[in-house]
């Protein structure tokens, strides 16, 4: 028997920061291959303005929730909103996250505290909640998304690449413990991509897509869309014997060292 390798039509899923981004692109690709995304972020009107667009693009019902993934209650209403309006869930895509990139000596503990619930906590009590009613299917699968920070830091962002160092590990132990209950969790280590939030951030900094995409070997940023693609291949059936892995999408490593060719 013929098995679809990506596996997912009939599928619910959750993606946090599903209203830009990454986790627009995300919620997009995966309605297009079959699943029901239920999409979470602070900003109705985002989630809204993409809700519509990924019905009237693939003619698949969307869930819009306003979510806080800082806040425990918020995570939780989210998952229990989603398994109570679609019968089930099957894959949750930690998304939501960012970076506030202050030197080390500079960064207060409320921002720690702060950095620490957007990239982590969430993610923890995200996955906590999610993970009973995937048992209960039979099996599911959690895709974390990390940063390159997370794997060798940045300077300027010690919090941010701790939490991210963070959701590394903790993919591993949940994968762990979860895995003889039939749920997956694996994580992907993002390089820059050229989402809204990146655009801006880079702009500050007076870099571009183009400079920054100069420094990387396949010599260009990376776009929403590629991140999502590897979301899909954690999802389905493709990736049935991967559990607890990090997967770096980033252009290619970058090596100190004489450059040989431009």
């Amino acid at each position: 028997m013929q098995v679809d390798p990506f596996g997912i039509v009939g599928k619910v899923a959750i993606v946090t920061g599903g209203g830009t981004g990454i986790g627009t692109a995300t919620a997009r690709l995966l309605a297009a291959h079959g699943a029901t995304p239920v999409i979470a972020s602070r900003k109705m009107e985002n989630l809204n303005r993409v809700a519509d667009e990924i019905r009237q693009s693939t003619g698949v019902e969307v869930l819009a929730v306003e979510t806080d993934v800082r806040d425990a209650a918020s995570c939780q209403a989210l998952v229990a909103q989603a398994v109570s309006e679609l019968g089930r869930l099957d894959i949750l895509v930690n998304n939501a996250g960012g970076s506030y990139m202050f030197p080390f000596l500079d960064t207060p503990v409320e921002r720690y505290d702060n950095n620490m619930d957007l990239n982590l906590r969430g993610p923890y009590v995200l996955s906590q909640a999610a993970a009973p009613h995937m048992i209960a299917n039979g099996g599911g699968a959690i895709v974390n998304i990390s940063s390159a920070a997370g794997v060798s830091g940045v300077k300027g962002g010690a919090v941010y690449s701790a939490a991210k160092a963070g959701l590394q590990m903790l993919t591993r132990v949940v994968a762990a413990e979860l895995g003889p209950k039939g749920v997956r969790c694996n994580c992907i280590a993002v390089g820059g991509v050229a989402s809204e939030g990146a655009l801006r951030s880079w702009a500050r900094f007076g870099e571009s897509a183009e400079s920054m995409g100069s420094r990387v070997p396949l010599r260009r940023v990376g776009m929403p869309e590629d991140i999502a693609w590897g979301v899909l291949f954690f999802c389905g059936a493709m990736s049935s014997w991967v559990s607890g892995q990090t997967l770096s999408i980033d252009g290619g490593p970058i090596i100190g060292g004489m450059e040989l060719e431009g």
